[in-house]
Parts: C-alpha cells; sequence; structure tokens
C-alpha cells in the first residue's frame, strides 16, 4: 500500500482480535491489508480496521463471507 493515489477501502470491525483474525486471513491469500485507526469520517469511535486496496472489496467480500467473521461493514 505504498501508492498514495491507489483508492482504499476500510473493513470495520467489532473489536481488535477480529481485526487481525481478518489480516491473518488476507495475508494467507496474498491480499494486501494493513491495520489503520478508523477514519473520522466512516466513524467517531475510536478504535482499528483493516484498510485494503479498493479494487479487492469483492475477494474480501468473498473471504469474510466463508470465514463467518461479523464485521461493520466496508466503507470507500
Amino acid at each position: 500500500m505504498k501508492d498514495n493515489h491507489v483508492p482504499h477501502a476500510y473493513v470495520v470491525v467489532y473489536s481488535t482480535s477480529q481485526a487481525i483474525k481478518i489480516e491473518k486471513l488476507l495475508q494467507e491469500r496474498s491480499i494486501t491489508s494493513k491495520l489503520v485507526p478508523v477514519p473520522r469520517q466512516i466513524s467517531s469511535d475510536c478504535g482499528v480496521c483493516l484498510q485494503v486496496v479498493g479494487s479487492d472489496i469483492a475477494l474480501v467480500e468473498a473471504i469474510l463471507a466463508k470465514s463467518e467473521i461479523e464485521i461493520q461493514g466496508i466503507f470507500q
């Protein structure tokens, strides 16, 4: 995620432990992700979310559907 011009999406979760689990799932499938603070425009809650490349959203959604990990949502 070195290029700041690539559109990103944010996977917002209910806990840090969920974020870490999802990060591992994505790494196992060679999908780049990064733990970042939840952007203020998405939520005023403190916490972390996963930043992924916007073009990977469909793939991330499919992986999450199979994992049965509940998320708050995916935001662009």
